[in-house]
């Protein structure tokens, strides 16, 4: 039987809200900013591999580890 590995469920959790939190955030900052879309492609970037290594976090959380 295997043990659901929480602290990485949550820690991908947290992480997945911090990425769509920041994506959120900056987006309210992109009207002031000299180069709009150049700052939400990076912005999106860095929100999608956040985004992305907490998927594999929660992924491996659920998996498991052997009793």
């Amino acid at each position: 039987m295997r043990q659901k590995n929480w602290r990485f469920i949550i820690t991908g959790i947290v992480m997945i809200l911090g990425a769509g939190g920041f994506f959120l955030y900056m987006g309210t900052m992109m009207p002031s900013s000299n180069d709009p879309a150049g700052m939400m492609q990076e912005v999106g970037q860095v929100s999608g591999v956040v985004a992305g290594i907490a998927l594999a976090l929660l992924i491996f959380g659920v998996i498991g580890k052997k009793a």
